[in-house]
């Protein structure tokens, strides 16, 4: 048996550990451990409600418009406030930019290196993947002398000596499996893709006045002021040009993303059958379409053991359910005592105590519903579209296990979360032009309200803010009392999934999802890190530390 320990894990947003036990090739055991601490919650107590959303953005430089807009939700949900339909469109298409950024940049510059072998596509016959790329997709890009492009600048970085951004990478490892030809076009389309991340988010930041960190949200609504005629304001221009990007992005994703996913998932079908761990799921309905946040235009779902047929829908916000049995435990966390708290009465006091791996080893919580570990991400949110029959979910994933050969319960996997996650990118496109449209509707009926302005009473309220954000159900809790802040609580995806194990000894999501899993060469764990990338990790998100000296916190260690 041998003992590997990656640390940190790169590729993501954050500081994560992950120890395994190996033995005859396979998984036998493992911990997940964050390694930075979220102090946020502290610095929020006694100050205003209405200023939260502003500080819970620095939560992370990733995740920042997701925290604002369940930041905001939360004290709207605490106060009964409506927002005016101009404002739900809005927040609509920033989610939806935010999350087809967020998807672009995971699947090609977080995931696909661990597929695809960069000095592998120095053997390609450009002339040969120009052919494979125009058979499935009419994408205008993939062109004979964009490829030869690629590969002439990958050997100069080869010639010189470096490798540059593709510098660090398992290449030349026996379970790399794509040809020369698709590799390339992989490159090709990683660069591309660095280009149509960047529109996305200028998409999101001209609604939201920059991008991270978006400026535009009050209680009640948003701060885009809409006056067509006026050049300051959300004017026909700006809705022209926002158009204009979004439809650019809608292309790259449904015509080279989309593709490219389902060509390196078809070379590694495999894959389909590792990774599942914890089969519980959860995901909340998304996009608004009312003032009350009671109609949504995604579903949301929670399945138990996998059974996605016996799912239980969530159709609103105010969920009894969501509400009353989502809890917090930190018998394995970095957190004083082992108790489980609900998050209106989530404490926030840190107790390190160095790596115990029966005792406390994470600055993760231990997030459950009614009891059980949860796994939330794409998968959860497009199995709940599936089940409540979303003609494009239906059309995408019936289309996609036909194409791949396989079936629904191959969504538990590692490439079963990287397929989910493609074909959330696909929808969400689709939806941000769909309410820029029902945007532009609206404000064409005379409606230029875009905020309920709302003053914070007297008294204590509680409220919680569900979103479904890129890497899944996020949600935010506040305690408001005497208008200040009593109480905050973030219970983040990656708290979800990256959670150690809980006070009954069972595996968070990361964890349960490596068991079993095969381990060609331990010395290069490739095969660790393709299932702990498909969740797409966000550990700043989860929890924040530094040391101020500089002083080194972890060393990488192979056992």
């Amino acid at each position: 048996m041998s003992r590997i320990t990656l640390d940190p894990i790169t590729r993501i947003e954050g500081h994560l550990r992950i120890d395994v036990e190996a033995n005859g090739g396979k998984v036998t055991n493992a911990w997940s451990s964050a390694q930075m601490w979220r102090g946020i919650e502290v610095i929020l107590k006694g100050r205003a409600p209405e200023d939260a959303w502003s500080y819970v953005q620095r939560f992370c430089g990733v995740c920042t418009t997701v925290h604002a807009i369940s930041s905001i939700r939360a004290v709207e949900h605490a106060l009964d406030v409506e927002v005016p339909l101009n404002a739900q469109y809005i927040r609509n298409i920033m989610i939806a930019q935010h999350s087809v950024q967020d998807h672009i940049v995971h699947f090609y510059h977080l995931s696909a290196l661990d597929w695809v072998d960069i000095v592998s596509a120095l053997k390609a016959d450009p002339k040969k993947t120009a052919a494979i790329a125009q058979s499935i997709s009419d994408w205008p890009g993939n062109s004979e002398k964009e490829f030869k492009a690629v590969q002439d600048k990958l050997k100069a970085f080869v010639a010189g000596g470096k490798l540059g951004i593709f510098a660090t990478g398992y290449w030349g490892h026996p379970a790399m499996k794509l040809s020369p030809e698709v590799n390339l076009m992989a490159v090709a389309h990683y660069l591309k893709a660095l280009d149509y991340q960047r529109k996305a988010s200028q998409a999101t930041a001209i609604l939201g006045g920059k991008n991270p960190h978006i400026q535009n949200l009050v209680v009640g609504g948003v701060a885009t002021a809409i006056n067509t005629e006026n050049i300051a304001t959300l004017n026909v221009e700006r809705l022209i040009y926002l158009k204009t990007l979004m439809e650019e992005t809608r292309d790259f994703v449904q015509k080279v993303y989309y593709p490219d996913l389902l060509a390196i998932a078809g070379a590694y079908k495999d894959w389909f059958k590792y990774g599942a761990g914890v089969t519980n799921y959860m995901a909340v309905p998304e996009f608004p379409e009312d003032t009350k946040n009671t109609k949504f235009q995604l579903p949301g779902g929670i399945v138990m053991a996998g059974n996605i047929a016996g799912m239980r829908m969530v159709k609103d916000h105010r969920d009894d359910y969501l509400i009353k049995n989502i809890k917090e435990n930190v018998t394995h966390a970095w957190y004083e005592g082992n108790g489980t708290l609900h998050p209106w009465d989530g404490e926030t006091k840190p107790d390190y105590t160095d790596f115990k791996e029966n005792g406390k080893y994470s600055w993760c919580k231990a997030p459950t519903l009614d009891g059980k570990p949860v796994q939330v991400g794409p998968p959860a949110q497009i199995m709940a579209a599936y089940a409540a029959g979303n003609p494009k979910v239906k059309k995408l994933v019936d289309g996609a296990v036909s194409t791949l050969g396989i079936s629904m319960k191959d969504i538990h996997s590692t490439m079963g979360r990287l397929y989910c996650r493609g074909a959330r990118a696909h929808v969400m496109a689709d939806l941000a032009l769909e309410n820029l449209d029902k945007l532009i509707a609206n404000i064409g009926s005379g409606d230029q309200t875009y905020a309920n302005h709302t003053v914070i009473p007297k008294g204590e309220y509680r409220g919680v803010g569900f979103h479904e954000a890129p890497r899944g159900t996020l949600s935010h809790w506040i305690v408001i009392k005497d208008k200040k802040i009593e109480n905050y609580q973030a219970v983040v995806p990656s708290t979800w999934n990256a959670a150690p194990r809980n006070e009954k000894g069972e595996m968070g999501p990361y964890e349960a999802s490596l068991m079993g899993n095969p381990i060609a060469d331990p010395s290069k764990p490739l095969e660790v890190l393709r299932t702990i990338h498909s969740f797409d990790p966000c550990i700043a998100c989860a929890v924040h530390t530094v040391d101020p000296e500089g002083a080194e916190i972890t060393k990488v260690k192979v056992l």
